[in-house]
């Protein structure tokens, strides 16, 4: 069969940076969707994106669907035939639904009966009359945020300027929002011209005459590249962030990198203030030297070529030199502040109108870290440190530096800790109180900041859950799911054995007001997702993981380390065995409603010995601190449990004994539960 080239690109104005990688792939994945949806198989796809377009390219596409003969089943003989032998409207419809005839009917038999079947055959259609079908599949692109414009009822990213969508050599006619589709594009805004795109297989090459690199991951290349000789021309060393690399990569359709420089008197202000100046105002890449220290320079990225680079260098320059003179005015001013000064202006500063102010918020800080402190055993020094760093881990929220920059809340208060005689433990506090700030930050590094960030994290859900504040779907506007994943990890950095319930009932205290008892199990369940999603991302499989989720033992390390355990046990060819006794005792337990055992009541060797090996599993548990010897102990009771299913009716015709019975499996799956609720368990 014959092949083309598809193309479809989508001209747009600026998109922000963030938002142009996720709708290329989108559009990407539509289109490769749509085409095996109709059956066009197809070759390499290729993607392209700039902050003006977004654009797929993909090869040998098919110009025709494959004609398809297929059997057809219909009703069986005795509904196809009436009495007298004549075809049935069963019959005479079926048929006409495949598009034959009675004559072509033949039966076949399955499993003992005879159904009417056709051969049933469906003519491929023409890949450019079904392709204007991608307009739906344009329109139905998602995106973060969208606007409307002028008098379009569309709601898209940015306004839509042009359309090419090339089949070969051929246009895909459609509409969208006042675009029509030809196979004309367009290059630089300043540098490029209005270019005809002759084929898809040309569209790279036509574009990169009118400066623009289509490519993202050459664009980002050239710019790396770029970093590289400006890096071995002058002897620096230029820290490539991967974030800010990706986001100045969809900023520009034709790099050209360039450096400017600063006045080192800025040099006095802390890296923190000058790399947050450079990277999240002006997406500049700081400039070090082999030893690691800040120079005076910058590198920033052109959307355009080599010409009158100077220019904007002194440009960029003067950008720069504004805001780091406004940087260093904040600084000195900040340094006139007092910190306990500071910490009293958070009376005055609303944290939420249902739950008071940051004052009264770091007193709960205060009193759950003191708490936390104690029941965790941490040293009576770090209690000490603990203390302080709770007291003042919000005072920075008032400098001018943070007003002006909040990227550094907790980064400038632990500077301006160090410069206030803070201890070492305090100053580091205050900055990892707000650590993991993301998905990929680490967990603080010391015992007082992870304690203080606990508080801080358990405190803020707490109270939203104690107000009816609970995200729901994709809203979370405090971002308690980034906290609740925040202490899950800190939990587990640090290895710490304290249950979420245990958690809750601290937290709690603080709100003395609020009804704790409802929102206790929301939190459980939020909680409970949290680590669902954590496991899942470990590769644990999802039965397991509901298994350990559901068991009577909310510590999270537990959890997790239980999880591993039931992963690798999975592998062993006993683990069936093990599960299917494990979960008949917890399935038998449920008809019972009395943990009270009588031993006076056993009627037989294999009662006493399957009481005799709980007791002893009980105290195996108890004694042993590893997860898997734990496991061991519980796998170990599986040939006794066995043994006493076989020689022992539970459901006895004595109530007494029966109820019995009934309550030693109640105390054994009490057991088993703590490890894993063995039920949810899928073995084959």
């Amino acid at each position: 069969m014959s092949k083309k080239d598809l193309l479809l690109e989508i001209g747009l104005e600026e998109v922000p940076a963030h938002y142009v990688t996720p709708a290329m792939n989108q559009l990407a994945e539509k289109l490769t969707k749509w085409l095996e949806e109709k059956q066009l198989s197809h070759g390499e796809v290729r993607t392209y994106s700039t902050p003006r377009r977004l654009a797929v390219l993909v090869k040998n596409v098919l110009e025709k669907q494959p004609d398809i003969e297929e059997e057809a089943k219909g009703p069986a003989r005795k509904i196809a035939l009436d009495e007298n032998g004549n075809w049935s409207k069963a019959a005479i419809g079926f048929t006409k639904g495949q598009g034959a005839s009675v004559e072509d009917i033949y039966f076949k038999e399955i499993n003992g009966v005879e159904y009417v079947h056709v051969q049933k055959f469906i003519q491929g259609q023409e890949a450019k009359s079904l392709l204007t079908e991608v307009r739906e599949l344009i329109t139905g692109l998602t995106f973060p945020k969208n606007m409307r414009w002028g008098n379009q009822e569309l709601r898209y990213i940015r306004p839509i300027k042009w359309l090419v969508a090339l089949f070969g050599n051929d246009i895909i006619p459609f509409e969208i929002a006042g675009a029509k589709t030809n196979s004309y594009s367009f290059g630089h805004r300043f540098l490029g011209e209005k270019v005809e795109i002759a084929s898809p297989s040309l569209y790279e090459a036509a574009l990169l005459e009118q400066f623009v690199i289509a490519d993202p991951s050459k664009r980002k290349e050239a710019i790396t590249q770029q970093l590289t000789d400006l890096e071995q021309e002058n002897k620096w060393v230029i820290p490539v962030d991967v974030d800010l690399l990706e986001e100045v990569n969809n900023l520009v359709e034709y790099p050209t990198a360039l450096f400017g420089k600063f006045e080192e008197d800025y040099l006095s202000l802390p890296d923190e203030v000058l790399v947050t100046t450079m990277k999240e105002h002006q997406r500049y890449f700081p400039v070090r030297n082999q030893e690691g220290q800040l120079l005076p320079y910058f590198v920033t990225v052109r959307n355009g070529n080599q010409n009158h680079l100077e220019n904007v260098a002194r440009g960029n320059e003067k950008v720069l030199r504004a805001r780091l003179s406004d940087a260093n005015f904040f600084y000195k001013e900040d340094q006139k502040l007092k910190i306990q000064d500071a910490v009293k202006k958070l009376d005055k500063i609303v944290f939420h109108e249902e739950l008071g102010t940051l004052g009264e918020k770091v007193n709960r800080i205060v009193n759950l870290s003191n708490q936390l402190a104690i029941k965790l055993r941490v040293s009576s020094e770090e209690q000490k440190h603990v203390e302080r760093a709770a007291a003042i881990c919000k005072f920075d929220l008032v400098t001018h530096m943070v007003y002006e920059f909040p990227e550094l809340q907790g980064k400038i208060g632990e500077k301006y800790a160090r410069l206030s005689g803070e201890t070492n433990e305090v100053s580091l506090a205050i900055n990892e109180h707000y650590m993991p700030r993301h998905a990929e930050d680490a967990a603080p590094s010391s015992n007082v900041g992870a304690i203080v960030a606990l508080a801080d994290k358990l405190d803020t859900i707490v109270g939203f859950f104690a107000i009816g504040k609970i995200p729901t779907g994709s809203q979370d506007p405090y971002a308690l799911r980034r906290q609740a994943s925040g202490i899950i990890q800190i939990l587990l950095s640090k290895e710490w054995s304290i249950s979420l319930p245990d958690l809750f009932d601290l937290a709690f205290a603080q709100y003395q007001n609020k009804d704790a008892t409802k929102a206790k199990e929301e939190l459980l369940s939020f909680f409970k997702l949290r680590i669902k999603y954590r496991l899942a991302e470990e590769k644990i499989r999802y039965d397991l993981n509901d298994a350990v989720l559901e068991s009577t033992i909310f510590e999270v390390n537990s959890i997790v380390a239980r999880a591993k355990v039931l992963q690798e046990a999975s592998t062993q060819p006993d683990f069936k065995e093990t599960v299917e006794a494990l979960a008949r005792v917890m399935n038998i337990a449920n008809k019972g409603s009395s943990s009270d055992i009588n031993s006076q009541l056993f009627d037989s060797d294999y009662e006493t010995a399957l009481f005799n090996a709980y007791t002893e599993t009980v105290d195996k548990i108890n004694s042993v601190e590893s997860v898997e010897e734990k496991y061991q102990a519980l796998a170990a009771l599986k040939p006794i449990i066995n043994d006493y299913f076989e020689h022992t009716m539970v459901m006895s015709d004595n109530e007494e004994v029966k109820q019995n019975r009934l309550a030693q499996m109640i105390v054994l799956s009490q057991l088993i539960e703590s490890f894993a609720k063995m039920t949810f368990i899928l073995v084959k």
